[in-house]
């Protein structure tokens, strides 16, 4: 393993993320990832950011199911409900 990987995970372990400021610093000081290492690093992140994302439950899709049911297609309320249905309909 690289040092750079080896202070970037333990950032990520600390920190619960890494930004992309973060990760150039430390490919100057410290040289470039190998193509493994970039490769966990990614899934890691992109793992903990789903996790972090809250997830719509049944409740709240049938509840803007029927929001768009009655709502304006133009109005604010609509959209909202729209995001928690596409939301759902995602996986999340």
């Amino acid at each position: 393993m690289t040092e750079t990987f080896d202070k970037l995970k333990a950032m990520l372990e600390e920190k619960g993320t890494v930004s992309d400021e973060d990760i150039k610093k430390l490919t100057e000081e410290h040289g470039e990832l190998t193509a493994e290492e970039n490769a966990w690093l990614s899934a890691e992140l992109h793992a903990r950011q789903r996790k972090s994302e809250k997830t719509v439950t049944m409740e709240q899709f049938l509840e803007a199911n029927k929001v768009l049911d009655a709502a304006a297609p133009d109005s604010e309320e609509y959209k909202n409900a729209q995001k928690i249905v596409d939301a759902f309909l995602a996986g999340q």
